[in-house]
């Protein structure tokens, strides 16, 4: 981690450079699109799969799945983005039946990992890997972090709605109780931060074909830059429709779609450029070792000897032909 934040060396103009030339010559605004659009055929799924998990077959009166969307609705860029989510989850739910409802689960978790293979193959061309991993050995690795994800959404959410009374009877028990209330209103957002920022460590550390056996990293700067990124756009692009009401007349009801595939866009693009970020490090400390005679060592040394020339030469000829 220490050697992550020390950058290898580079100022932090020079990182941003670095960064802007490979966001440039991996194409990410194209990439992005296309993440949104597997996020968008993901996102349903999932959340079929996160209401089941938070209380087995969670109901429209589940109290679990109305604080889900209530954090939803806190970071989406416009109250119509949870209303359409809830509602068609609602339709979904209404037409469960018991066989085909648990069949539809795993058919839910297959699909939602669509998403987390797309975005696996974007960041390996953000590191400069190539992908070698046997197809089912990939969708493994998807579905395990599409139900890591689930675990964690779970976890986040059990501590903001049950957190206060357990923390409270710890707090009685050690004569602390009054002083606890203050605390946890404090520490509460800073817990939820913290697992969306475990959230996208596990995505960098296992869906890029990085290798067997390498030692991850954690705590990393790709991981913050992506985190405060995705905060800054999605309570930017807030912002920015509640002082501009027209996309509602000008789209109908299709105004919440086209706002929701926009801020999975610019979800996408957070996550691909705090990517681009470990990479750019990565690389840097990968280089400085090997002309130091060192051994460059975990994800370093993986991406450095994995990129190879070739997929950086083609990026650069197609952009030239661009």
């Amino acid at each position: 981690m220490t050697s992550m934040w020390r950058r290898g060396g580079l100022s932090w103009w020079q990182l941003l450079v670095r960064v802007w030339r490979e966001i440039l010559i991996d194409q990410v605004p194209g990439r992005c699109a296309e993440l949104a659009y597997y996020f968008l055929f993901s996102v349903f799924p999932l959340l079929l799969f996160l209401t089941s998990l938070l209380g087995y077959l969670a109901g429209p009166e589940s109290r679990l799945r109305h604080i889900l969307f209530v954090y939803v609705g806190r970071f989406a860029p416009s109250p119509d983005v949870p209303a359409l989510l809830a509602g068609t989850l609602d339709q979904v739910i209404t037409h469960r039946g018991g066989a085909t409802l648990s069949l539809s689960l795993l058919v839910a978790v297959w699909v939602a990992s669509t998403g987390m293979l797309a975005l696996g193959r974007t960041l390996n061309s953000a590191y400069g890997v190539e992908e070698t991993r046997p197809w089912w050995w990939r969708r493994l690795v998807a579905i395990g972090l599409t139900l890591g994800f689930a675990v964690l959404t779970v976890g986040a959410l059990t501590v903001l709605l049950y957190g206060h009374q357990i923390g409270e009877a710890l707090a009685n028990a050690l004569g602390v109780g009054p002083a606890f209330v203050t605390v946890w209103h404090v520490v509460r957002w800073p817990m939820v931060l913290a697992f969306v920022l475990l959230s996208f460590e596990v995505v960098y550390n296992f869906a890029p074909n990085l290798g067997r056996g390498v030692r991850r990293a954690w705590g990393t700067p790709g991981a913050v830059v992506g985190v405060c990124l995705w905060l800054a756009v999605s309570f930017g692009l807030r912002l920015y429709l509640t002082e501009v009401h027209g996309y509602a007349a000008t789209y109908g009801s299709l105004g919440a779609v086209f706002v929701m595939l926009l801020w999975f866009y610019l979800t996408a693009l957070a996550i691909v450029v705090g990517g681009e970020v470990n990479s750019v490090i990565w690389r840097q400390i990968a280089a400085l070792r090997q002309r130091g005679g060192g051994a460059a060592s975990g994800s370093a040394r993986a991406i450095a000897t994995r990129a190879g020339g070739g997929r950086r030469a083609a990026n650069r000829g197609g952009s030239r032909r661009g």
